[in-house]
């Protein structure tokens, strides 16, 4: 792999320079390492508390300027971890990235730091360790990441998986799988297959529905991006057809011994009332049974139900640079209620007792 802590292949990270978000401007450090500068609004992770509390105050137009800085951010939006040179060394990264970016913007973020990550290498998680020391050092302040899901393939079968669940557990999912005997799956590698305009642009408009209804919305990926990736190398698209509708679909790569779930599209209301969301977990994992695989990614959404389908998760850290001393003070006062996600961890070695 080209960089430290990468889980995905180099196509994914070309997609993603070729044709980045609107208002996404890609960067690259003089190691190679992806970056990318955008408008950023501050309050996109913060707990419900401070959302109520900003709002209650006044001057809200020259308030939500303040709050959406220029920000540099180390990696990409479709790498699961921020990325490094696997030749740099981590003091002169942190250095160089704050003398640097952190001085051409207002805030820079080297976002999902891979600390202790299961999914990466010993040799990559020193690297990582060594970097967060430097980065404090550099004057970063570090703080809680969110909470990325993941699966170890440990399990012989499906029904061996189900049985390290809960009895009320095993008994809702096979409720809610019993929709799969109506749908018919088809596996679908990515390329000549979506040669057609009209097939991307259904699987777009799919994608585009998932992205309106979700709580965040921070990187709208465009048509073309999901063009490149889907007549590009190396994917797996799982499609889910009710009758001859089209009802869901699920881009996965399979990369170093992962199954990656990247990105998915739903036709609402039928995928809710085929409980797809459900089923493609199953098939995902049943995928990466078939394929000797050791861990399937999920990603990092909707933590509460992946936990429920027996997720485990390996929460990040975000290094911050500030340059504004003021705005420093601010954001260390308030860092707490931006972390949110470390409770999954909590979560993981509760599981683990019981």
């Amino acid at each position: 792999m080209g960089f430290v802590n990468q889980l995905e292949p180099d196509t994914l990270l070309e997609h993603f320079a070729r044709h980045p978000p609107p208002g996404f401007v890609p960067r690259v450090a003089a190691d190679g390492a992806p970056l990318f500068v955008t408008p950023f609004d501050l309050l996109t992770t913060a707990d419900d508390d401070l959302r109520k509390r900003v709002s209650s105050l006044p001057l809200q137009g020259a308030l939500k300027r303040l709050l959406t800085p220029r920000t540099c951010f180390a990696g990409t939006t479709v790498s699961e971890y921020s990325l490094f040179a696997a030749s740099s060394d981590p003091a002169t990264v942190a250095r160089d990235w704050a003398a640097r970016f952190g001085r051409e913007n207002p805030l820079l973020i080297v976002k999902d730091l891979a600390l202790d990550s299961p999914l990466t290498s010993l040799a990559d998680r020193a690297w990582t360790a060594r970097f967060v020391d430097a980065a404090r050092d550099e004057g970063y302040f570090v703080v809680e990441g969110q909470a990325l899901a993941y699966v170890p393939i440990e399990f012989a079968s499906i029904d061996d998986y189900l049985g390290r669940l809960s009895s009320s557990r095993r008994k809702d999912l096979r409720r809610k799988l019993r929709s799969r005997e109506r749908l018919r799956v088809e596996r679908v590698r990515t390329g000549e297959p979506f040669a057609s305009d009209d097939r991307v642009d259904a699987y777009y408009a799919l994608f585009d529905n998932v992205y309106a209804q979700s709580e965040v919305h921070f990187d709208r990926l465009g048509r073309d991006f999901f063009a490149a990736a889907l007549r590009g190398p190396g994917g797996i698209v799982f499609a889910y057809y009710d009758g001859d509708a089209l009802v869901g679909w699920n881009l996965c790569y399979e990369h170093e011994g992962k199954l990656l779930d990247k990105y998915v599209g739903f036709a609402y209301p039928a995928a809710r009332d085929l409980n797809l969301y459900f089923v493609s977990w199953f098939v995902n994992l049943e995928y990466a049974l078939e394929r000797g695989l050791a861990f399937y990614v999920a990603g990092w959404t909707d933590p509460e139900v992946k936990a429920q389908l027996g997720a485990r998760f390996h929460v990040t850290r975000h290094a911050v640079f500030v340059r504004n001393r003021l705005l420093r003070a601010v954001l260390r006062r308030f860092a707490h209620h931006f972390e949110s996600d470390g409770r999954w961890e909590a979560h993981d070695a509760a599981a683990g007792c019981s």
